[in-house]
């Protein structure tokens, strides 16, 4: 299985922290569309990567590109969110033991990231509730 089919695996089974939580480095940095700056480490990564969960994998939410280059990829995507169609990308990195070491995320336009940054506050308040941050 590849790494970019580890990452699909993860959204389309629920994406829960535990299985999240084997896919990243302890080191991994998170390069969020809306917070100029990078957040660091697994937990903070986890955080925003579970509230992204929530906000864009809908039942609209699908892969449109991929850019497999091994250790490094881009994923296009496409969403629709309260009738605003979102459209963006993930790029990720891994290392050489598969775990993600590197997420960036980019959305356009730009009521799509006011959206985003709009329902991504409400899901991590929501875990910062449940002690996951």
């Amino acid at each position: 299985m590849t790494n970019i089919d580890r990452w699909k695996k993860w959204l389309s089974a629920g994406h829960t922290p535990k299985d999240l939580a084997a896919l990243l480095a302890e080191d991994v940095v998170f390069y969020s569309p809306v917070v100029h700056t990078p957040q660091r480490g697994k937990m903070l990564t986890m955080g925003y990567l579970l509230a992204a969960g929530e906000t864009l994998f809908n039942d609209s939410f699908r892969y449109t590109g991929t850019y497999d280059c091994r250790d490094r990829a881009v994923l296009e995507f496409e969403t629709n969110i309260d009738g605003i169609i979102v459209n963006g990308v993930d790029m990720i990195s891994w290392n050489a033991e598969g775990q993600i070491i590197e997420f960036k995320v980019m959305v356009r336009p730009l009521k799509g990231m006011q959206i985003v940054h709009e329902n991504m506050g409400r899901e991590l308040e929501e875990l910062k509730a449940q002690h996951l941050d």
